[in-house]
């Protein structure tokens, strides 16, 4: 832990906490910790920054050096570590691999660190705190400090809280604040804990109706909270849950060798040695006492409530030191709850229906052939449908993905945001219904897409097709419900406000595709013309949208394919066919395309921008250098590229020279056209400044690549070979996979196993002329595109860039389309129904 090494670490965490600043989850949590004993951890500050870490320590004579060296001797130990290792080796040489690599940890018999008792003392109880947020939109978290259910993992208890209070079927609290027009999402379970202390937390999005309702939904809540103290511990809802997540359990999907690691290391610090694989995820012991002992706790004496709102601005008289969130506080007795859920409206809350969705047939079916890549089982002028059984993962799960060509859906900003509406309003339609299903784990999305909309099921195979027919149902038979259509708009007019405030890294990756992506429109525009939209309008457009369509269709997993053939044959027949089909099919000339801005070889690009949001100090860049488009071989020079520079770029940038937490090299894809993307956000410097630093990198990085030896150059071969053929993880990876190729329309299913062909035939000087035709500083073939957003500290630097002259070989964007109607495009891979490469 060097002086140096210490340094830049402390200034990375600046930065890191640079970036959270106007965060609210990080502010609102940062709130709820101030609002505790001082004297406790608890209170603490989460993550430190260059006042906490080197302008305090000076002051006070303290050496932050020395502070990080005793730490380390004080806590330190063998007998606190855990260590996993996963491995295809035999457990033998896995013993001899660990021996070696961990016996000089030294076991200094050290005892672990403990949270003494609770971090709320009963000042910090019944406490209504009233905070500014930086985002649109106003949330409840109503907050109780509990015995931390870590103590009873075996029962549950909140499990078996959570999954009641947060429900969202009929009866539950949610739907009830959901039919008043009071809530759009509800959160419940238990939040931050460790063995010592626990909170439970009930999180309310609410509308602007239920920012007025405040009372009456704590009352509700509370209403809900005594249902379930009335009726009891119910046996057969545990049981139920109990199923649930056994059935998870032994059918869960694989994740990624590190993720699992992480997760059974860290299990380790917690469980008995029996339980390590098993963590908390199976409650199996029924106990009514242990449960009902948590839910006593969630009471009125006891309570925190947070209540975030803009509409605060102006009216608080404090301030969190850490965030700077402007705060009041008021206190709130239990005869006041009790006077808000008297008060509260009369609603018929009660516990959710048995669960129909539960799956019941687990067999795994018996794929007819060895399929190894997805076929083209049936093509009509209504449909494609895509097939791929399960040959690999054995689990009882299906992946079904219905794309909805409709031409009528993008053809200005009103259409894109009326099919952001519908899509929308489907979900909320659906949600009483399918909540039940997502908590079987059979999974659902409605999703508005350039051309139209997307429907994606994923989970047990056993009842999939009944909600497949049951969203399909819901289509056909829409309509504009007045109250939700005004909740949902509400909804997605804050969404589209929010996007001001999103990191402006975010800001830059939009602007960049903006300009690259044929088609699409900005987020101003559809925020333009929002809020004159109305029931009316969806009314007229919906028939129309679906008036023509054509269904790209993928099904994978545990179904045959007579199944999959019926699916779709179901859907076609509700759409297209019948004495009134709502549907037609499209004509050859309204296949939509995804075309790509093709940019001039030998030229720089650049935009410039101001940040969105004026208090953001973080200014950030894209540098991205488009190559070519999707062949094989040039695939495999790209990603080697991105593969041997990405370390080093991380280590100059961000070790070295200190740019920014976020700095990142990686691969760029826009349907098939490839390229590569530095990205950096900032507040030490201008993006301007980072750009010429990219360069110089690049530079630098020239050299190491001649200086490579073959040895070197043939390991990173390997790797690449190796993650290229790392088996797919589970049926939703494999999936997405398989069906990115087929809305790119690139369609080559078998990409990983040619580029390795492509990768064992490369040589060291391929990749050398790869570099200096495409990626080299001052390349004649080499395209680049700036995009730079000035955060608050680096404006300045944006209006005198406005004055300067342009280099040569340098476009400077003015306006983005503009620009692009003026540019030449790539050809579209996707093309509709006769285009098909297998």
């Amino acid at each position: 832990m060097s002086a140096d090494a210490t340094m830049r670490e402390i200034k990375a965490v600046d930065s890191e906490n640079q970036k959270n600043l106007l965060s609210d989850a990080w502010r609102m949590n940062q709130l709820q910790k101030h609002l505790s004993l001082e004297s406790h951890p608890y209170h603490k500050f989460s993550t430190g920054n260059w006042d906490t870490l080197d302008v305090r320590p000076k002051a006070k004579g303290v050496d932050i050096r020395q502070e990080l060296l005793k730490f380390y001797e004080d806590k330190y130990s063998a007998n606190l570590m855990h260590l996993v290792v996963y491995s295809k080796e035999s457990l033998d040489k896995i013993q001899c691999l660990v021996e070696d690599k961990f016996q000089e940890i030294r076991n200094s018999d050290r005892s672990r660190f403990q949270f003494p008792g609770q971090p709320c003392t009963s000042e910090h109880l019944q406490i209504l705190v009233r905070a500014v947020p930086i985002k649109q939109g106003h949330k409840l978290r109503i907050v109780w400090p509990i015995t931390p259910s870590i103590l009873h993992y075996k029962e549950g208890p909140c499990r078996y809280l959570g999954h009641l209070i947060g429900h969202e079927g009929e009866g539950s609290l949610f739907y009830v604040l959901k039919k008043l027009g009071w809530a759009t999402g509800l959160f419940a379970g238990e939040g931050e804990w460790t063995s010592e202390f626990s909170f439970f937390n009930v999180v309310i999005d609410l509308t602007d109706a239920g920012q007025d309702r405040m009372q009456d939904i704590v009352g509700l809540l509370f209403k809900y909270i005594q249902l379930l103290q009335q009726s009891g511990v119910c046996k057969w809802i545990f049981d139920e849950l109990s199923a649930v997540c056994e059935t998870g359990f032994h059918y869960q999907d694989k994740i990624s060798p590190i993720d699992y690691v992480v997760n059974i290391s860290s299990n380790m610090q917690i469980y008995p040695p029996k339980d390590w694989l098993v963590g908390s995820l199976l409650p199996l012991d029924f106990n009514p006492a242990i449960i009902q002992k948590i839910l006593n706790e969630l009471s009125p004496e006891n309570v925190r409530i947070f209540w975030e709102s803009k509409k605060f601005e102006g009216l608080t008289d404090k301030v969190e030191p850490w965030y700077g969130t402007a705060y009041s506080i008021e206190k709130v007795s239990s005869s006041t709850i009790q006077a808000w859920m008297s008060s509260a409206p009369n609603e018929n809350l009660h516990l959710p229906a048995p669960n129909v969705f539960i799956p019941k047939d687990l067999s795994i079916k018996n794929a007819q052939e060895e399929v190894k890549f997805p076929v083209l089982l049936r093509k009509s002028s209504y449909s494609k449908l895509w097939y791929k059984p399960d040959t690999v993962f054995s689990t009882p799960k299906a992946y079904v993905k219905i794309d909805f060509n409709c031409p009528h859906a993008g053809n200005s900003p009103e259409t894109e945001v009326l099919a952001d509406l519908f899509a929308q309003l489907l979900v909320d339609y659906l949600n009483e219904y399918a909540y039940y299903a997502r908590v079987a784990g059979l999974l659902y999305g409605i999703s508005h897409t350039d051309s139209g909309f997307e429907v994606t099921l994923v989970g047990y195979n056993h009842k999939l097709k009944i909600l497949l027919e049951t969203i399909i149902d819901k289509i056909v038979k829409f309509e504009v419900k007045p109250d939700r259509f005004s909740v949902i708009k509400e909804m997605v007019i804050k969404d589209y406000q929010n996007f001001k405030f999103k990191q402006p890294y975010q800001q830059a990756m939009y602007y960049c595709s903006l300009i690259l992506k044929d088609q699409t429109r900005s987020w101003v525009e559809r925020l333009d013309v929002l809020p004159h939209l109305n029931v009316e309008d969806l009314t007229k457009f919906a028939p129309m949208m679906l008036s023509q369509a054509f269904l790209e269709c993928y099904i994978a997993g545990n179904i045959e394919r007579e199944e999959a053939e019926t699916m779709v044959q179901h859907v076609e027949d509700v759409f297209f066919k019948g004495p009134n089909p709502i549907c037609r099919p499209l004509f050859p000339s309204q296949f939509l395309t995804n075309r790509v801005v093709k940019l001039e070889r030998g030229m720089n690009y650049c935009y410039s921008k101001e940040g969105l949001n004026p208090s953001d100090e973080n200014s950030a860049l894209v540098h991205y250098i488009q190559v070519h488009q999707d062949d094989f071989i040039l695939n495999v020079k790209l990603q080697l590229f991105a593969l041997v520079a990405k370390q080093p770029a991380f280590h100059e940038l961000r070790s070295v020279e200190q740019l920014g937490y976020i700095t990142v090299l990686m691969q760029r894809n826009d349907s098939g056209i490839c390229g590569v993307q530095f990205i950096i956000q900032s507040t030490v410097k201008g993006p301007a400044h980072i750009d010429s630093r990219v360069e110089a990198f690049l530079k630098m990085f020239e050299s190491k690549l001649y200086e490579m030896t073959n040895d070197e150059f043939k390991s990173n071969v390997n790797a690449l070979i190796d993650m290229k053929l790392e088996k797919h993880k589970n049926l939703r990876e494999e999936s997405r996979f398989y069906w990115r190729e087929i809305t790119d329309g690139t369609l080559k299913f078998d990409r990983r196993e040619a580029e390795v062909a492509a990768l064992k035939k490369l040589t060291q000087q391929e990749l050398i002329e790869f570099f200096n035709e495409n990626v080299k500083v001052g390349a004649t073939r080499k395209k680049t595109l700036s995009v730079q957003v000035h955060g608050n500290q680096h404006l300045a630097e944006y209006h005198s860039q406005k004055s300067e002259a342009v280099k040569p070989n340098t476009i400077q964007i003015d306006d983005i389309f503009s620009f692009r109607r003026s540019q030449p495009l790539y050809g579209s891979f996707r093309g509709g129904i006769g285009h098909v490469k297998l």
